[in-house]
């Protein structure tokens, strides 16, 4: 069976998109999917995503991790797929379509820009020497020092299967302060089990993280990411973070067909 699919990248986080409206993709194979995903005998991405039909909204959006199983919410992943509605012409210049952890709305720019919004966020918890909370997948958010030559994968590993997270384990960033309203990230992901040029729903969690625990008074927060620039903005409401939206490039790769 030969298999249609597209390459779609947001700062470095790259997906395999395939159009499912047909419901004609094996869901539950999971060898296929991670064969797929797989940068030597495969495409090769940190994940693939479907495009399926949904009665209340534009689509539903439908995650698998590299390693071939599914997944929480990706924020990079969610922006590409509303690229690639929008390259399908399923939508126009804005959306509202259903994902794991819920609703979300986005808009699509003249230059390509997505603005994605994100759940709201009130649990967060704040210990000495990191924050914890989840964006649509959970995020662990710790400062470190010398961030550029930090070993993330080493370390970010000893904390996802560390006793702090249990069995589900977490995403772990690791994060530098720049000025008042930048900061730079690297992200090791549950699920790809390494270091991702970006993470989505990882930005969010450090730029909530960095105002929550006083980093940062700014609701409009720059995220120099190792695949490019992302943005997180959102609205403080007492201990609530609302109306947040991650901001950023989401490009079109190629189109291929590969043989299944």
């Amino acid at each position: 069976m030969q298999l249609e699919f597209y390459k779609y990248q947001g700062t470095g986080n790259d997906f395999v998109m395939i159009d499912n409206r047909s419901g004609f993709f094996p869901k539950e194979n999971v060898q296929l999917v991670a064969r797929l995903c797989d940068r030597r005998f495969g495409i090769g991405a940190d994940g693939l995503i479907l495009l399926e039909n949904d009665t209340e909204t534009d689509f539903k959006m439908v995650y698998y991790n590299s390693d071939g199983n599914t997944s929480s919410m990706c924020g990079n992943g969610g922006r590409c797929l509303v690229a690639f509605a929008k390259d399908l012409n399923v939508i126009a210049d804005k959306t509202t379509f259903i994902a794991t952890d819920g609703l979300h709305h986005a808009t699509v720019a003249n230059d390509g820009i997505v603005s994605l919004q994100m759940i709201d966020v009130a649990d967060i918890k704040k210990e000495s020497d990191y924050t914890f909370m989840n964006t649509g997948s959970p995020h662990h958010v710790q400062l470190v020092e010398d961030l550029e030559h930090y070993n993330v994968k080493e370390n970010g590993a000893a904390l996802r299967y560390g006793p702090l997270y249990g069995k589900e384990g977490s995403n772990i960033n690791f994060v530098k302060k720049v000025n008042e309203d930048t900061f730079s990230l690297r992200t090791y992901e549950r699920g790809v089990e390494d270091e991702t040029l970006a993470c989505g729903t990882g930005a969010t969690a450090v730029a909530i993280a960095m105002n929550a625990t006083g980093q940062t008074n700014a609701s409009s927060i720059n995220l120099n990411v190792e695949g490019g620039k992302l943005a997180v903005s959102f609205d403080k409401i007492s201990d609530l973070f609302t109306n947040v939206f991650l901001i950023g490039p989401a490009k079109f790769v190629f189109k291929g067909v590969i043989e299944i």
